[in-house]
């Protein structure tokens, strides 16, 4: 058994449910310490809710660039236990994959990540620059004690990064088809619409805020908000969750409360879209309160120094040239993007992410640690 696979055994074994970390970063402070990194613990929030967050660096002597491989260790919640094959804290194997909550989503990449870390120094301990690891517990939650506070931490002391691979599982039919060179923007709202509640019989004695956003619904579903470009498409506006009325099917409702969410490219800013929402709202005449927020910016990074590395890399282990995309959800790398130019998502294939009996291709592990290690070479031996 390879050291990337009994790690990524060790850390499925752990339960961290997010915030909880189960104890995965002190296992992998362990093994960093032990190959000759610095390791800081930087947790941060609430006693109750205390989210782990490990920062690692080995500087090699030379000058160079400083290069992050980030992840997290916090899975989402297992789902009834009842419908798993296997129990998901206890790592299983069948036909030729390794089930386990956060197999796929990221404990494998993070596994990887530290391995080809500590094999990089040990065989170039004066290596170029510095390598980085950047792991939190934060995740999978609200991310605000997370890569998010350990990148504000980093930021007030001046450090410089200046390439990140993110471990998010970025594949789609097999390792190496698909890496993210960018994320689109996030930014959602709580609409609440007023009304007057009343009998059904008499609509003329109060006021149904279903009716009253109707229009205006039917505009926001159907606005072309911009056309995206070369690396991002359109953004999109879509409903999550809408609620009116009391239960009872003679109550004209008082009150229309909508969730909703953009997914925005670089040809739309928050200000923007929140402008222009605001217009056909009020256009419309509807009576309404919004509250806004914003879960991140877009990022992009250009073909450049780390995409060539990368590419590189997964053409040697991987035999194929990956996509470069910028679909999908977002990531912590929206926090790293901050305070580094390019960053950049690559991981394993993500068809099984928070579904019951995740798993990830025993085969595919030690080819992303390769890659990992093949891209530190690159930029730093």
């Amino acid at each position: 058994m390879t050291a990337a696979l009994r790690l990524t055994e060790a850390l499925i074994a752990c339960p961290s449910v997010t915030p909880a970390d189960g104890g995965c970063q002190d296992r992998l402070a362990r093994g960093l310490a032990a190959a000759g990194f610095e390791c800081e613990p930087l947790d941060a929030g609430p006693p109750e809710a205390r989210v782990s967050n490990l920062w690692a660096w080995h500087r090699g002597g030379r000058p160079g660039p400083t290069l992050v491989l980030a992840g997290h260790t916090d899975v989402v919640p297992t789902g009834p236990l009842e419908r798993w094959t296997s129990d998901p804290f206890v790592p299983s194997y069948r036909g030729g994959r390794l089930y386990g909550r956060g197999a796929a989503d990221m404990k494998t990449a993070v596994a990887c990540m530290a391995v080809a870390a500590q094999e990089f120094v040990a065989a170039h301990p004066g290596h170029a620059g510095t390598v980085a690891l950047l792991f939190t517990s934060d995740e999978e939650g609200p991310a605000r004690h997370g890569t998010k506070h350990v990148v504000d931490v980093l930021q007030r002391r001046g450090e410089r990064l200046d390439a990140c691979i993110v471990g998010e599982p970025t594949s789609v039919e097999r390792l190496g088809d698909m890496v993210k060179n960018g994320r689109r923007g996030t930014l959602s709202g709580r609409l609440t619409v007023n009304g007057v509640q009343g009998h059904i019989a008499y609509p003329q004695l109060a006021r149904n805020p279903t009716h009253a956003l109707a229009p205006a619904l039917a505009e926001l579903v159907a606005t072309r908000w911009d056309e995206g470009n070369a690396w991002f498409p359109p953004t999109g506006w879509q409903v999550s969750n809408i609620h009116a009325g009391t239960g009872a099917a003679n109550v004209i409702p008082g009150e229309l409360v909508l969730d909703f969410n953009f997914r925005y490219s670089t040809e739309s800013s928050p200000e923007s879209l929140q402008a222009r929402l605001h217009e056909v709202l009020q256009r419309h005449g509807v009576p309404f309160a919004l509250a806004w927020t914003h879960g991140g910016d877009p990022f992009l990074t250009p073909p450049g120094t780390l995409s060539d590395a990368l590419v590189a890399a997964i053409a040697t282990e991987c035999g194929l040239t990956p996509e470069l995309s910028t679909t999908g959800g977002t990531s912590d790398g929206r926090f790293i993007a901050r305070i580094c130019p390019q960053v950049m998502e690559f991981g394993v294939v993500n068809d099984s992410i928070h579904k019951i009996d995740e798993w990830v291709e025993v085969a595919a592990i030690e080819p992303l640690k390769n890659v990992y290690r093949r891209t530190l070479e690159t930029f730093l031996a």
